[in-house]
This record gives C-alpha cells, sequence and structure tokens, in this order.
C-alpha cells in the first residue's frame, strides 16, 4: 500500500538553516527552524499523538505526516491563527495546526470510508485517507498567511509565502483591507509547499478521496461530503478549546444543532425578554437592513436561556460566545472580520448613545410578514473602532435597558480588545493541551492540593457513569419552576437546583457534575454550582455588585444562611472529598446537606468515586 513512499529516492538537500543573529532591531522576529519551532512539550505531545493515531512506523510517519508538518512550522513560523478571534498569540497558528490535525485524525477512527464502499475497498484506501484528512486540516487555515498577513523582511522587500520558508529577520502586521474568508480560497497557492509531488500521484489514485479534497483545498467545504464534515468539527474544536468551550461537544455535536438552538434562543429573547426600538435606552434596534443587538444584553440572556433549557457547553465567557455565534454564521461581522460592532444610537427624539453591539439579519428571526416596524431612528457605525469594545462589551452593565440610561453622557469602557500580542498567561482553568491530552487519554495523574474553604472546584476527570434518580422523580411534585418566576434567592436557589435535578438538567454523580451523592446526603460542588445559577440568573450580576461580590459569593451567601448544610466539627463548612478515577486522583470542595430530600426525589446511591478525606466514617 505504502510501495510508493519505500521506493529509494534521491536525497534532498536540506534547506539552509537561518542564520543566527544575536541582535535583532526592535520589531523584527528571527525565523526558527522546524526542529526549534516544534521542540516544546505540548506540542512534542501533539505530534507523538498524532504518529499513534497514524498506526504507521515511524520511518513511514515522517515520510507521510512528520514532513509536511515541519514544513508547515517553517511556514506559518510565529504567526498567530488569527487577529482578535482564536489563537490570537505569537505562534497561534503553528499550535491551531498541530491540534487540528490531531482533533481530524480522532474523528476519522470513527469512519469507514469511504462511505459504501465494500470491506475490501476500505481497508484498501485507509491509509490515503487518513494522510487526507490530516491534510485537509492542516492546509485549512494556511491560506491567511498569504492574504491575511502583510510580512517585511529585514532587507525591506515584502514577504510572500510562495517565495518559501523564511530565511531572514522579519516582521509582520494584518492588512487593514483584508477580505474576511478569503483565505479558504488561498489554500490552493500553498499546498505544493507541503505536499511532495509523490504524496499527490498517491492520492490521485483514489477518485471517491481526490475529488473531496480538491474541494477542501479550493475552501469549497459544502462540496468535500464527509472530508469537509471532518475538517470542519476538528477546527471546531479546536477553536472550542482555545475560547473555554468543551471541545469534546464541539466534535460530537452536529453543527446544525447547535446552530438551530442558538436561533431558537435568540426568537425566544426578542418575542419574550429584549425591548426593541424604545425611544431611549433598549436592548436592540431594527433598521431596514440589519437587527443590532447590545452585545453585553444578548450574551447574557441568551446564555441564561439556553443553560436554563438544559443546553449545556455554553461558555462563560461574553467574548467566546460572541464567537460561537460567528462561527455558526448567526452574526454580520464588522469588515475586518470581528464580531462587535461600535455605533452611535439616535432616536427620533434627538437621544443619542455610543453602544458596543451585535449585528444579524432580520431575516434569521423574522419570517416574511412578522418583522417589527424599523427603528424611527439611526444607527451609525463607527468602522474604525470597531472591534475595539470586545472586551468593555463583555463588562457592560447586564441590564440592557439600564446600561445606556445610567450615565448618558459617558462613553462606553474602553478595553483591549480581544487582540493578545503575547502568549496567553497561565490561569486558574485547566490547560488547554492538558485537557485535550486528557480527552485522548494521554494526560497526566497529578493530584491538585486546594485550600479547603476558599478553593474553586475541581472537576473530576474520569468518573464513571453513576445511578442517575429513577425516571419517576423526572416530574417534580411541585408546580413548574420557572427561572424568572421569583427574585434569586438563598430558597430560589434551593428550588432551582431540586427542579433541574429532577428534570435532569442538573446532572449528578457524572464526570462533569456539580451535584454528588455522598453520606446519603447531596453534595454540591463549590463554586461551580452557584455559577452556574448565577449564569442561570444575570441579575445576580447587579445584586452581588451592591455588595462588592462575585456573583456567585452572593448566592453562595444566601444559601449558607439558610442552614441546610451541615458543618465540620471544627465549624468550617466546606467538605473536601477525594475523587478516585482510572487515571487520576482529584479533590472536590463543597457542602454536604443536612437532608437529602432536599433536592432528590429519590436518593441515589452514593457515588462510590467519592469519599470524604477528613471524616470518612460520616
Amino acid at each position: 500500500m505504502l510501495s510508493l513512499f519505500q521506493r529509494k529516492r534521491p536525497p534532498v538537500a536540506a534547506a539552509p538553516s537561518p542564520a543566527p543573529v544575536t541582535d535583532l532591531p526592535k520589531g523584527l522576529l528571527q525565523p526558527e527552524s522546524a526542529a526549534s519551532l516544534l521542540a516544546t512539550p505540548r506540542r512534542q505531545k501533539l505530534l507523538e499523538h498524532i504518529w499513534q493515531r497514524t498506526s504507521l512506523s515511524r520511518r513511514q510517519f515522517a515520510t507521510l505526516y512528520r514532513t509536511p508538518l515541519e514544513r508547515y512550522a517553517e511556514l506559518v513560523q510565529a504567526f498567530p491563527a488569527s487577529e482578535a478571534h482564536h489563537h490570537a498569540y505569537p505562534g497561534g497558528m503553528l499550535d491551531h495546526g498541530l491540534e487540528i490535525v490531531a482533533y481530524s485524525l480522532k474523528l476519522r477512527q470513527s469512519h469507514l470510508l469511504p462511505i459504501g464502499a465494500s470491506p475490501e475497498d476500505q481497508a484498501a484506501q485507509e491509509e490515503a485517507w487518513t494522510a487526507a484528512v490530516a491534510y485537509a486540516a492542516l492546509l485549512h487555515d494556511v491560506g491567511k498567511i498569504a492574504v491575511d498577513l502583510h510580512v517585511e523582511l529585514a532587507d525591506g522587500n515584502t514577504w510572500h509565502p510562495w517565495h518559501g520558508p523564511l530565511r531572514q529577520p522579519y516582521r509582520f502586521r494584518y492588512r487593514d483591507d483584508r477580505e474576511y474568508r478569503l483565505h479558504s480560497a488561498a489554500t490552493g497557492l500553498l499546498y505544493r509547499q507541503l505536499l511532495d509531488r509523490e504524496v499527490l500521484d498517491w492520492l490521485s489514485c483514489y477518485p471517491s478521496l481526490w475529488a473531496p479534497l480538491l474541494y477542501v483545498l479550493a475552501g469549497q467545504y459544502e462540496h468535500a461530503g464527509v472530508l469537509g464534515e471532518l475538517v470542519v468539527q476538528a477546527d471546531r474544536a479546536s477553536v472550542a478549546q482555545e475560547l473555554g468551550g468543551d471541545p469534546t461537544r464541539a466534535m460530537a455535536a452536529p453543527k446544525h444543532a447547535l446552530q438551530r438552538k442558538l436561533l431558537e434562543g435568540l426568537r425566544y429573547l426578542l418575542k419574550e425578554e429584549l425591548k426593541l426600538n424604545q425611544p431611549e435606552a433598549s436592548d436592540g434596534w431594527l433598521t431596514d437592513g440589519a437587527l443590532w443587538l447590545v452585545s453585553k444584553t444578548v450574551s447574557d440572556k441568551l446564555r441564561a436561556h439556553l443553560l436554563s433549557q438544559g443546553v449545556d457547553g455554553i461558555p462563560a465567557n461574553n467574548t467566546a460566545v460572541f464567537n460561537v455565534l460567528q462561527d455558526h454564521g448567526m452574526l454580520q461581522p464588522t469588515p475586518d472580520g470581528k464580531a462587535i460592532w461600535r455605533a452611535t444610537v439616535t432616536s427620533s427624539t434627538g437621544w443619542t448613545h455610543l453602544f458596543t453591539l451585535l449585528r444579524l439579519a432580520p431575516a434569521l428571526i423574522w419570517e416574511s410578514g412578522e418583522r417589527p416596524a424599523p427603528f424611527a431612528g439611526t444607527v451609525t457605525t463607527d468602522a474604525a473602532l470597531a472591534g475595539e469594545a470586545a472586551e468593555a462589551a463583555a463588562t457592560l452593565s447586564a441590564d440592557g435597558a439600564a446600561s445606556a440610561s445610567e450615565n448618558q453622557n459617558a462613553p462606553p469602557a474602553e478595553g483591549s480588545g480581544i487582540v493578545s500580542a503575547s502568549p496567553p498567561k497561565a490561569q486558574a482553568s485547566p490547560d488547554v493541551m492538558a485537557d485535550m491530552l486528557a480527552m485522548v487519554g494521554m494526560g497526566d495523574s497529578s493530584t491538585t492540593e486546594q485550600d479547603v474553604e476558599t478553593a474553586p472546584d475541581e472537576v473530576p476527570a474520569a468518573l464513571p457513569d453513576a445511578t442517575q434518580p429513577p425516571l419517576a422523580a423526572a416530574a417534580p411534585s411541585s408546580p413548574a419552576f420557572t427561572s424568572s418566576a421569583t427574585q434569586p434567592s438563598g430558597e430560589h436557589f434551593m428550588a432551582w437546583l431540586k427542579h433541574g435535578i429532577a428534570t435532569r438538567r442538573l446532572i449528578i454523580n457524572d464526570a462533569k457534575a456539580l451535584v454528588h451523592t455522598v453520606s446519603d446526603t447531596a453534595y454540591l460542588v463549590s463554586p461551580g454550582v452557584f455559577q452556574r445559577y448565577a449564569q442561570e440568573h444575570p441579575q445576580v450580576g447587579k445584586l452581588a455588585k451592591q455588595e462588592n461580590l462575585q456573583d456567585w459569593q452572593w448566592v453562595q451567601k444566601r444559601f449558607e444562611r439558610l442552614q441546610l448544610h451541615r458543618k465540620q466539627p471544627s465549624g468550617l463548612n466546606i467538605w473536601t472529598c477525594e475523587v478516585t478515577g482510572a487515571r487520576k486522583s482529584r479533590k472536590l470542595h463543597g457542602y454536604l446537606l443536612i437532608k437529602p430530600e432536599m433536592v432528590f426525589e429519590f436518593t441515589p446511591p452514593n457515588n462510590p468515586y467519592l469519599f470524604s478525606m477528613k471524616f470518612p466514617g460520616l
């Protein structure tokens, strides 16, 4: 099958390595060799994972995969994958390329290709399809360096990627006039930089594979069948990982299913909650050509609505929500491809204010004949500043109607945008690559010590499914719970918790559950369960701000005042449990309820993978 690549071929002279420069002028970057670029531990782990998914010898892997990956590394150098979206840091293009290849090969293992062929043909074409999936994934964004970036060499000349890898110091900037999505069509300029003619000869022998591969290389994913779908899913998983979402769900869930839920959520909000075309402060404005929604308001309320409907995997970060909406074609981007617009709204009464807005096509929301009357005033965009306020949009008031009236004369808060000029700093959330490697079975088995009363919750890494409440418990004995029926309070939190468990919107005793059964009662993971409640009820943020608390802390304090939880003999509220799984051992922190019936209609068996560390005899 791979005899083509085992023939003796004349050796190819290695490209000269860039001459080392010790004192570069300010703003110039020194090009690195592929060996240097790929030497970081996380990139090495990704390469190892890619190799394990190919089932090839090291020598065959070097020919079919390692060589194109090294050429890709030398071509993309320290370029970001985007200016202000995902992997927007030096080296982000290389990280994204390796991640999407790793994800695509994992996805490929679940498919017998070509679809509908005999088992014999599928076996004969197995390696060709696997390689094609990897190549399509690796190449899907490479056109960005041809059309989105202006790269200037130290000698003043302009570099283009079809010139070959960089061999002298360089600087780069994003083009102001770049066309969004043009990079997909530019892939055809560069694939020969990565793939040898022998590889292309080999793949061209399989007509059912060759046609979709050519469509992918031309950016026409809609014609590329399952090959295009695998690349899109892998890309979405890598982006979700980077933006704080759940890559496992991104790989598993059909794109159109999430798109439908987002659409349904927006339509519900516009019908039931959001106020349009008010003479002064409003949640949004409908003009003849666009629907403009206050970015912070719609993000908070859309997240809350989807969570209340049991839709998980919605990022808590507003910027990530904006990008999810944009990725699913819900938003009309600014001229430079960003989600956030800045625009001045002026009503017919003379009221005016500057907002950060999301722009949607009205046809997405309303059928013909259902569209409301357009806004009597004007919405004037500021294209030069569009996108700079993405961070500010994430921190504006959660109440869209009040956001404009609280300070009529002051402009919106300025933020630094979502552009990252340097690699991301370490955060409290789990490492992006560690999560991905754990997902594919390559994580470590470290145990993290946390402070008992103040530590954030730890998500168990490998808990098998445990018993859920019986189906009879799915129907609560009390009237149906509605999140908007009562103001947030400790009692409201408990009612929400009980209803969420009964209707299975809140899972229990699962790897990522916020509620477990320990010592024959309910164990509430802190602060995760309070964060989830606050996300579903954005009005908590305003109440917490009055007390100078984070939103989840406000909920936690109201819960503690109810005195429904057991305290340790020392008087501490928080109990530490150890989670033991197949590969990891971690600690959870949370509250033990006095009586399980406070949240359970029928108390499930104790989770066998959790036990109290301090007082196991409870």
